[in-house]
């Protein structure tokens, strides 16, 4: 595995890269190009974090992770939201976590009706299609916050895993007062890797979930209220993970 600045990609070069290497790292300006929208509309979203709701599952005893999730289903330009429905994976793909129906509080309906919302998540399910024809996509969308308040904060308390859909994305919103929190990438059949840290807002990592494994390593406090926030967004086809679980 190499250690390097973080492997930017050319937004013209989006479509071949998740295609030849199954991901692409994305500067947040080209995010916002790509996304249809200023940086200014994306950072409406951000005030939502601060209003996360505890994770009550963590099986590692810990309770540094908030969080909301809710279901969307993409079927060209339109984007529906979904009746509020549990998260669910096998376990297979999440050795922790997997196997429960974990409930958690709904994104926020203010946050929803954004402009920035819609426009964020129809252009990486419409990245996507231009990958492999999937539509409709079954689309979950995650907001994370991981705190230092009692120490070390884990975003991958399952480690290095695949999410078991088709295509995650994974944008940074913003970090204080942390260390850590690199970004590893993995060849899912060989030996090649990639480690770096995304450190500013809006930065975005989108993976082939077929092609890679990913994981980010625990954040450490340096400073009072060291938190990290995400957006994780996974698109998928055939319907969401769960539906006849």
């Amino acid at each position: 595995m190499t250690t390097h600045a973080p492997p930017f990609t050319d937004i013209a070069q989006l479509t071949s890269a998740l295609r030849g290497s199954g991901y692409a790292l994305l500067r947040p300006a080209d995010v916002a190009t790509l996304a249809g929208c200023s940086l200014a509309e994306l950072n409406t979203l951000v005030a939502s974090w601060e209003h996360l709701a505890p994770d009550n599952y963590l099986k590692d005893g810990g309770n540094y992770r908030r969080r909301r999730h809710s279901c969307f289903i993409q079927d060209g330009a339109t984007l529906t939201q979904t009746a509020h429905r549990a998260h669910w994976q096998p376990v297979e793909y999440n050795a922790l976590h997997g196997g429960m129906h974990r409930l958690f509080e709904p994104v926020d309906p203010a946050t929803v009706a954004l402009p920035a919302w819609g426009k964020l998540l129809r252009a990486l399910g419409d990245a996507c299609s231009r990958v492999r024809a999937g539509q409709p996509w079954y689309v979950e969308a995650h907001q994370f916050r991981i705190d230092t308040l009692e120490g070390i904060g884990r975003p991958t308390p399952e480690g290095a895993h695949r999410d078991g859909v088709d295509f995650v994305a994974v944008l940074l919103v913003g970090r204080s007062h942390v260390k850590g929190g690199e970004t590893r990438i993995f060849e899912a059949e060989g030996p090649d890797g990639k480690r770096f840290t995304m450190l500013e807002p809006w930065t975005l990592i989108l993976l082939d979930d077929a092609t890679v494994i990913h994981e980010s390593t625990p954040i450490q406090p340096e400073g009072e209220n060291g938190h990290r926030d995400t957006l994780v967004l996974t698109w998928r086809t055939g319907g969401f993970q769960g539906d006849t679980e």
